[in-house]
């Protein structure tokens, strides 16, 4: 086995998961071998833990999380381990700009995500669910979408000024959607002028807003930390910009066949799609 790769960090959307957003038997198996193997696999993506852990259920697949782009680190019984929340004033400040640019947005919260508009919650789980796959058969992706929205995944609400005014609510991330792509570029810009936020996105029409501590590749680098292991020895996948993060910190970065360019050139390594189980591909390599 390489001796080098301790820890293995997966994103989950165009990474993990094929075009039906389940993981493929391949990917299981690699990730099972890895783990047998003495490697640490963590699943690190944009997904709420609420999102996240029925797919990796379905799967069989056990391992902590790293959830809401490093705003939230589950163990592998399930427990929060680490929070890294965005202020409740915060998020009245980040929301004015979005209203301002007329974004919609999603509110993610330790009692689940809340939207305010029911097409454009599917829109926007559509825009990531379709990332780098443009060949995502689009009946199948609105039907999941769908499901998201009809199994209580996605609260809708009338307003969110009752769940921002509530000192108890803790909000891990805003996620903004519009396909209007000068608006969507005008809102990132003044976001990143505020600071002490992250912007990052995971689809082509949304940005991803969260406390500037919650990124992955910084999540990584305490999980790995802790653990006693080195991000030297450790490798990430994944295919979109909310995974650079990882890929600047790890010592083995692999980016996803069908990842974005600009993802792509910040990879050391470029795997197979997430549709041919790339990820099997990148791990069982490592453990030869």
């Amino acid at each position: 086995m390489n001796e080098l790769i301790k820890c293995i960090a997966i994103d989950m959307d165009g990474t993990l998961l094929n075009n039906n957003h389940v993981v493929s038997e391949d990917n299981v198996n690699a990730l099972k071998i890895a783990q047998k193997n003495g490697v640490e696999v963590v699943i690190a993506t944009g997904r709420s833990y609420a999102e996240a852990k029925p797919v990796l259920e379905e799967a069989g697949i056990e391992c902590p999380i790293i959830c809401v782009n490093g705003a939230e680190v589950r163990s592998l019984e399930g427990k929060v381990v680490a929070t890294n929340p965005l202020k409740n004033e915060q998020v009245q400040e980040l929301a004015k700009v979005l209203d301002k640019y007329e974004i919609y947005f999603e509110l993610y919260t330790q009692n689940g995500t809340f939207s305010k508009d029911y097409d454009k919650a599917i829109a926007t789980i559509m825009d990531i669910f379709m990332s780098g796959n443009q060949k995502s058969e689009y009946e199948k992706v609105l039907k999941a979408a769908k499901e998201r929205m009809e199994d209580g995944r996605i609260k809708l609400v009338d307003s969110f000024d009752h769940i921002l005014n509530n000192e108890e609510t803790v909000v891990y991330k805003l996620l903004a959607f519009s396909l209007e792509s000068d608006k969507l570029e005008a809102a990132r810009a003044k976001l990143v002028e505020m600071g002490n936020v992250a912007v990052s996105s995971s689809g082509k029409d949304n940005l991803e807003i969260t406390n500037i501590e919650a990124q992955k590749g910084i999540a990584l680098t305490v999980f790995t930390s802790e653990r006693g292991i080195s991000m030297k020895d450790t490798m990430a996948l994944g295919d979109n910009y909310n995974d650079v993060s990882m890929f600047e910190r790890v010592g083995r970065a692999v980016a996803m066949g069908n990842a974005l360019d600009g993802v792509k050139a910040k990879a050391h390594l470029e795997t197979d799609t997430n549709i041919n189980s790339g990820v099997a591909k990148a791990v069982l390599e490592v453990l030869k």
